[in-house]
């Protein structure tokens, strides 16, 4: 089946990817990232253009982007979002994999919109236990960094740090270990789906908030619910 993967560029997306390069079933031969074409950086994530690139010639697989502005409307996101899949199924593609592991709204989204375009959404990690999950990452030799976290639940002290035993450790109770409430977000820069090591030096670290008009929600893992997601302070960590 002819499928393509919904890349972040980090640990989740890079243990799903591993999974399925196992399976015989998927013909996977492109990953497809959003990226804020105002600072030509991975949505979300934070992360350079030029690092994401490097990561997919290490992996080995074409990297296909999916350009928004930074300030993106839900309508206007959505809009952009469907030419997109509507293109990748003109070339064939049947179904996409997600990193997805528990949030049960992001992936009914994923699953209508995908449904209005006769593509099929696969999950490798869905339900999953999360400290399972990392634990299984680190031991296959993965190696990630947070590159943003959430500054109403974690400190600055959290960015900019490589997922270890430690990390885990320090983390904060009520903090998912995978960060799948959008705690955190990494960038994977080794682990057995690549050819090479990611070089990069870790750069300034910033604070940066985001007010939300009437008009507009939240593209990350919360876009969904009804009302905006006010988590809209975050300590990011630029990776040159």
């Amino acid at each position: 089946m002819k499928t393509y993967f919904n890349w972040s560029s980090g640990k989740d997306s890079a243990l799903a990817l591993y999974k399925i390069l196992q399976d015989p079933t998927y013909d996977l031969d492109v990953l497809v990232t959003t990226i804020n074409k105002d600072f030509d950086r991975v949505s979300m994530h934070g992360l350079r253009n030029d690092l994401l690139l490097k990561q997919a010639k290490s992996i080995g697989i074409t990297l296909k982007t999916i350009e928004f502005p930074a300030d993106v409307t839900m309508d206007s996101y959505a809009e952009i979002m469907k030419e997109a899949m509507d293109s990748l199924v003109a070339k064939g593609y049947s179904h996409v994999i997600f990193g997805d592991i528990f949030l049960e709204d992001l992936k009914a989204y994923r699953d209508i919109k995908l449904a209005e375009v006769n593509i099929t959404g696969v999950y490798p990690l869905w339900k999953r236990d999360t400290k399972e999950i990392l634990q299984e990452f680190l031991d296959l030799g993965f190696k990630a960094i947070t590159v943003c976290v959430n500054a109403k639940v974690l400190g600055e002290e959290f960015v900019g740090r490589v997922i270890d035993a430690q990390f885990i450790k320090d983390l904060p109770e009520n903090v998912d270990v995978c960060g799948e409430n959008g705690e955190f977000h990494t960038f994977v820069f080794d682990g057995p789906i690549f050819k090479n090591p990611i070089d990069f030096k870790i750069g300034e670290k910033v604070l940066r908030s985001y007010t939300l008009q009437d008009h507009e929600e939240d593209t990350s893992h919360q876009a969904t619910k009804e009302k905006p997601n006010h988590d809209n302070s975050f300590w990011y960590c630029d990776l040159v």
